[in-house]
């Protein structure tokens, strides 16, 4: 439970989790300080998952609020096979979501913690957690497997609230990974891991943390359920489920639209009010509400970019490239407005603009198929075609299956004489659009090969 980042590419493509599992050596995080956490409702019934990692040995646990939001108990579950309960909670901080709990009395296994200040882009990033896939639960055994991701920093900006930074890295995050460290090199915690997103994960800064790291006051979970019942986070967080956890749009515009009829400026809750619609097909709501949330944060850089997004589609150019770029001004290594702003940029003939552009997306993530897709559209329109030949094949074999791309393939192939590998092109094209008149022309005229 808790927000991916909704990104509008032009053209969306999932890029895999790198992830890999194993047995602990002296060289890896002491994974037996990561938990699994799991939220029960009043009947005990499961009703989400999350991650956690103990930072003093008494049990003092952190995590991320929004796993424990709704839940009446929270069981601990360890690598090693032991198990904990949350008894208490020490700090909550709905905005920065962020929770540090207390478990049973023991002694704990911990996590060092870094300082996040000394973060630069490049650094890098790797994230532990539990997968919620992979987490099942029979005659009260629970069984789940931590997963290790790795990556880099891209940069530390604020997302929503200009006040709360976050740390956006290449480490990606999987569903169930909320509340979970981010190492740097020296396995030391220098981040929470809090926004599962595409190409980029948010992670909350360990120094937003550290200084309530040794408080002493405990609360209940019950008076936490009783402060929730009017909180509009928790409000928030419960819309966002329905939309990316549950797939239900309109459950979740219900929650959103009760937070904003308290709070008009309640930003994240505008900003997903437009994923919402848009899941819905409802465009015209959509970019309203994407307009709402720039008015509120004009420095949002995944809204500009979605916005940006939608422009472009409307062949609003001019538009969509001022929002990219400045998106890219907040954001300099914002993977998706740099490959955006390459597409909108060639899609005004200014190719030679795009293509460092289109580079520099593809030197941060490789296996982003939409900017090699983007790239070999740019270099097709400056004629260096055996380059956007190999870029287009590249970005098939990542998955990009385009009308548009076989077509320029075709082209491709016809001026360099290679009439086999045009007439394969034509009977793509008419795989995927068996009722197009073109193709069929171009395939009845063809030279045939001897």
């Amino acid at each position: 439970m808790r927000n991916r980042l909704a990104l509008s590419v032009i053209t969306c493509l999932i890029i895999g989790l790198m992830i890999v599992s194993g047995s602990v050596s002296a060289h890896e995080v002491n994974k037996n300080a990561i938990a699994l956490l799991i939220a029960k409702d009043k009947a005990g019934k499961t009703v989400g998952t999350g991650s956690g990692f103990v930072a003093r040995p008494e049990g003092t646990l952190v995590t991320n609020y929004h796993v424990l939001v709704d839940a009446h108990t929270i069981d601990v579950h360890f690598p090693n096979g032991s198990h904990s309960e949350v008894t208490g909670i020490l700090k909550v901080d709905r905005t920065k979501d962020f929770a540090i709990v207390k478990l049973k009395e023991g002694f704990y296994s911990t996590l060092d913690i870094g300082d996040s200040s000394t973060l630069k882009p490049y650094d890098y990033t790797s994230a532990l957690g539990y997968l919620s896939a992979e987490v099942t639960e029979q005659e009260n055994k629970v069984q789940g497997q931590m997963a290790q991701t790795y990556g880099f920093v891209l940069g530390i900006h604020s997302q929503a609230d200009p006040k709360t930074p976050f740390i956006y890295t290449t480490t990606a995050f999987g569903p169930g990974f909320s509340g979970g460290p981010v190492v740097n090199k020296s396995n030391q915690v220098v981040g929470l891991a809090t926004v599962e997103g595409r190409s980029i994960n948010l992670a909350l800064p360990i120094n937003t943390v550290k200084g309530f790291l040794d408080a002493k006051t405990i609360f209940s979970l019950q008076k936490l359920l009783e402060e929730d019942k009017t909180s509009l986070d928790a409000m928030y967080y419960r819309g966002n489920h329905f939309l990316y956890g549950s797939g239900d749009p309109d459950k979740a515009i219900a929650e959103f639209e009760k937070i904003l009829a308290i709070n008009p400026s309640y930003i994240l809750a505008h900003y997903d009010l437009a994923v919402a619609y848009r899941d819905l097909g409802m465009l015209e709501k959509a970019i309203g509400q994407y307009e709402k949330t720039l008015e509120l944060n004009p420095d949002f850089p995944e809204a500009l970019s979605n916005l940006g997004g939608y422009y472009f589609r409307e062949g609003k150019l001019d538009e969509a490239v001022k929002l990219f770029k400045k998106a890219i001004q907040v954001y300099p290594n914002f993977i998706q407005a740099l490959s955006n702003l390459g597409a909108a940029l060639n899609k005004q003939g200014h190719s030679n603009e795009a293509v460092p552009l289109l580079k520099k997306a593809l030197a941060l993530n490789p296996e982003f198929a939409i900017a090699n897709f983007n790239l070999g559209n740019s270099l097709f329109a400056l004629n260096r075609l055996d380059e956007a030949r190999k870029v287009f094949e590249l970005s098939q074999e990542q998955g990009i299956d385009f009308l548009s791309m076989h077509w320029k393939l075709y082209e491709i192939h016809k001026k360099n004489q290679k009439f086999q590998d045009a007439e394969k092109e034509l009977k793509t094209i008419l795989e995927i659009d068996p009722f197009n008149e073109e193709a069929k022309k171009k395939r009845s005229e063809h030279p045939v090969a001897h």
